[in-house]
């Protein structure tokens, strides 16, 4: 049975702080087959990588990324603030800054694993982002790489008319009624599913020869366990890659035994 990727959900946010250089690096030594993190634009039109718009939940600064310049952002520590985390030291993670896209990239590049970038323009529209993504990422000779997803469906959509070569995503919390034709008609690479509606069934028996079947943000073992036997995805995003790594090694041991 096919075995699902492993994405490190930005990086490896249950134990290292999120869409931070610390968090990538530890989950590329975990050996994870892919990496999502999130794009969004500074002031200046830097792009930056960070889940919220505002600053405040993940560093100790406040307000919109929008309303930042990229020097002005680099100012606040992006590790700080995970006190919470078991792994925290306060001497390191506060030393951690919100990365550029370009950081990222030069870190992850010699890796050569997959990404998956969403545009978070669904609040605010980051005017230019997906020229400036697309342009970063081939600065790079990464496009081969990379999904790109986003909740917007015209920002995906958008990127897929400057560069139709490119392997767009949509992401989803609600049910598609008929998958395939949204597929087809919007040139989708692929879906990308919170679990529920694959723990619920609802995409069950659905072949991954038309599209992609990815699914967040899956961290319960029992959960884990499921979706991996279901045979139709084509990668799980998860917060503790390292357990989801464990235990797909662990599954692939077994089924050698059995054969």
């Amino acid at each position: 049975m096919k075995q699902p990727k492993i994405f490190g959900h930005r990086g490896c946010m249950g134990t290292v702080p999120e869409n931070t250089l610390l968090g990538f690096r530890h989950a590329l030594e975990l050996g994870v087959d892919g990496i999502e993190f999130d794009v969004q634009l500074t002031k200046d039109g830097e792009v930056v990588v960070i889940h919220d718009e505002k600053i405040d939940r993940t560093t100790d600064g406040t307000g919109y990324v929008k309303d930042y310049t990229l020097k002005e952002l680099k100012q606040v520590s992006a590790g700080a603030k995970f006190s919470n985390l078991e792994w925290f030291d306060k001497n390191v993670w506060r030393k951690e800054r919100i990365p550029t896209l370009v950081e990222v990239l030069e870190l992850i590049k010699p890796y050569q694993i997959e990404l998956n970038i969403e545009l978070k323009t669904n609040i605010f529209p980051y005017e230019g982002i997906e020229e400036k993504v697309l342009a970063i990422v081939h600065q790079f000779d990464y496009a081969d790489k990379v999904i790109y997803s986003s909740f917007h469906l015209p920002s995906i959509l958008k990127l897929k008319k400057i560069e139709p070569s490119a392997n767009i995503a949509w992401l989803l919390v609600n049910k598609l009624s008929r998958p395939l034709e949204y597929v087809q008609s919007l040139e989708l690479e692929g879906i990308h599913l919170h679990k529920d509606l694959l723990l619920k069934e609802v995409y069950t028996g659905k072949s991954t020869d038309d599209f992609s079947i990815r699914v967040w943000t899956v961290n319960n073992e029992k959960e884990l366990e499921h979706l991996s036997n279901m045979g139709n995805i084509e990668a799980i995003m998860t917060d503790f890659p390292k357990k989801a790594i464990s235990l797909r090694n662990a599954r692939l041991t077994h089924m050698i035994h059995q054969t």
